[in-house]
């Protein structure tokens, strides 16, 4: 009798063992069921139309266009002439290697990318003999189009989304392609749209025979916004234009709105490099040019000493702090002296010169004494050296801009504690830090800041955060970061003083060669020491006097001084926005035709050039 049972337990084991395998082949585990309905139905992704880019003006920046992207399920794949195939998608069979196991890796039943971004006109040739191997299918995809060169480095380019990216942001997935920089990268969620797919029944040849259930489980598409960028591309252009053959930035800021109405870094790239199946060797050769460095924007990134236009900063502040006045003078022999330590001077002016005629004729002298008694006003250097940090960096200086552009540096504005620890707390005084007095020493500015620095002056007080993007689907940002006003810590009373002397720059000082007859402009030119070859040619502007409409701030590196190729560049960028128009041709003709690629290679040398030493057989 327990035999019997014995025999009945273990035979129902057995069935419990087979049904439990069942349950968990046919309900749990969905291998076979994807590999059944993979052989029947195909998911093809439905990318939208990426959202349009704008200018200011309304002119199309960046469109789309159709490409296709090759598609393989390495189960149903059966080729009998791979070299064949080879030929066909253009790919040494190495190549063709390499990729098929590269999709096996990733899943031998769902589809994967085989060869990525092929052109509408190549594929309608391979689309001819495709039913010849099964296993690939074409995937529709849209690519951007770049309908101007100019702008490449504001308006960025897309790429395909990296693996740690997919992992932290689920809802992309391996062949997405994504804003890499620009503002391709900063709006990426407002310009990517939403992915749609489509299920449709496929035969042996994966050939499409009709909709899987009637579109039940189709999802349409849905395209990314448009965005109009605050941009002016003719300005954009022709800053370019004129820094051809040049390094160095330019970055021109609406005062009235912090709107960036030009970004220029030169030198640039075209940005339809980046599109189609060339992209990644393209990429490379940028990537690798550690020379020109292309893919490095000046104005964002770049940090120089100010020179002389940040003596505009140094006035301003001792003018709040009640050390100087409008009338306060002083006399310059040469520069600035102080026992043993001589800052030199080149104004030209040896009788008491009052501010408004420093600033035209920069003295040194008159900013080195600014300085001196802005930190000697308080009874330690300490004290006076953070109240002096505070009022620079209320300019938006040597700190991250907060706008929307994806990259950017902070620069560095020294206070008490970094020279501390420079010299120890009792090693230090004024002139120990007297070049910052000039725009030199430790202080570092980005060119962005530069240009927001020339905006606030010319708002006597007060900036917007530099952006670069103006509307969303034709509705204007409303983002408090944007629109919102921000104060320095400078009383406006004290900017009509300095605000003259910029003036006074283009009528009578240092810029009067670049000076325009009927546009009142104001500005400061600059010249930073630089160890690795010529000083920097820096100028800030902004015009008209009276409610500007546009602050400037250009650098051309190795560029000699400010009023060499600087001043007279921002002067015809003033003239072209404010009338639309150059009528100053022979300062165009002289800018478009400077070449700095002599001072570049000299200097490429003197860094690489090494001593070579000789042995007694070679002497």
């Amino acid at each position: 009798m327990q035999r019997k049972y014995l025999f009945f337990s273990f035979f129902t084991l057995i069935g419990l063992v087979f049904l439990a395998r069942l349950f968990y082949i046919q309900i749990i585990n969905e291998e076979y069921k994807l590999s059944a309905i993979s052989n029947v139905v195909r998911v093809d992704k439905i990318y939208p139309g990426r959202g349009l880019i704008y200018d200011r003006n309304g002119k199309l920046l960046v469109g789309n266009q159709s490409a296709y992207d090759l598609m393989i399920v390495p189960r149903q794949v059966k080729l009998t002439d791979t070299l064949g195939f080879c030929d066909l998608i253009g790919i040494p069979i190495e190549e063709y290697k390499e990729r098929i196991i590269k999709a096996k890796s990733y899943s031998y039943l769902k589809p994967s990318i085989f060869i990525k971004q092929i052109s509408k006109e190549r594929f309608a040739y391979i689309q001819e003999k495709l039913h010849l191997y099964p296993g690939f299918y074409p995937q529709k995809r849209i690519l951007r189009s770049y309908q101007n060169r100019a702008g490449s480095n504001v308006i960025g380019f897309i790429g395909e989304a990296g693996l740690s990216f997919i992992k932290d942001n689920p809802s992309y997935s391996q062949g997405d392609l994504i804003g890499k920089t620009g503002i391709e990268k900063s709006y990426e969620d407002i310009l990517k749209g939403k992915t749609g797919q489509i299920y449709n029944l496929v035969d042996v040849h994966n050939r499409t025979q009709g909709s899987y259930e009637n579109g039940a489980y189709d999802t349409l598409p849905q395209p990314g916004k448009h965005v109009t960028a605050t941009i002016d591309i003719d300005l954009q252009a022709l800053g370019e234009e004129l820094m051809r053959n040049k390094r160095g930035s330019i970055v021109a800021i609406e005062p009235s709105s912090g709107e960036i109405l030009s970004l220029v870094t030169s030198p640039n790239y075209d940005a339809n490099l980046m599109v189609g199946s060339e992209r990644t060797v393209n990429y490379s050769k940028l990537y690798l040019d550690s020379i020109n460095k292309p893919l490095f924007d000046r104005g964002l990134l770049a940090e120089y000493p100010p020179g002389s236009p940040f003596k505009v900063i140094n006035a301003l502040i001792g003018l709040q702090e009640g050390v100087t006045k409008e009338t306060t003078t002083y006399t310059c022999h040469h520069g600035f002296h102080y026992g043993r330590l001589h800052v030199a001077c080149h104004c030209g002016t040896s009788s008491p010169i009052a501010l408004r005629l420093a600033i035209s004729k920069s003295c040194n002298n008159y900013f080195c004494q600014v300085f001196k008694s802005i930190i000697e006003k308080y009874p330690t250097a300490q004290e006076g050296m953070d109240v002096w940090s505070n009022h620079v960096k209320s300019f938006n200086m040597g700190r991250f801009l907060n706008n929307d552009l994806p990259t950017g540096r902070k620069g560095l504005v020294p206070n008490a504690d970094y020279y501390d620890k420079a010299f120890g707390y009792t090693g230090w005084r004024a002139v120990s830090a007297i070049s910052l007095g000039i725009g030199q020493g430790e202080l570092l500015l980005t060119p962005i800041q530069m240009a927001n620095m020339t905006a606030a002056i010319a708002n006597h007080g007060y900036y917007y955060t530099p952006h670069i993007v103006k509307a969303i689907d034709n509705k204007p940002i409303a983002d408090p970061n944007f629109v919102e006003r921000k104060y320095t810590t400078i009383d406006s009373v004290h900017f009509p003083v300095v605000i003259n002397g910029m003036f006074d720059v283009f009528e009578t000082g240092t810029a009067r060669g670049s000076r325009h007859d009927t546009i009142k402009m104001c500005g400061k030119t600059g010249t930073a020491e630089n160890p690795h070859g010529q000083d920097h040619s820096i100028f800030v502007a902004f015009a008209p006097k009276e409610n500007p409409k546009i602050a400037i701030a250009i650098i051309v590196e190795n560029g000699y001084w400010g009023s060499r190729w600087a001043a007279p560049i921002a002067s015809l960028l003033i003239e072209q926005y404010l009338t639309g128009e150059i009528n100053r041709p022979t300062m165009k003709d002289r800018m478009l035709a400077g070449d700095l690629s002599e001072e570049y290679e000299k200097q490429l040398l003197s860094i690489y050039k090494k001593p070579i030493k000789l042995n007694d057989a070679e002497k």
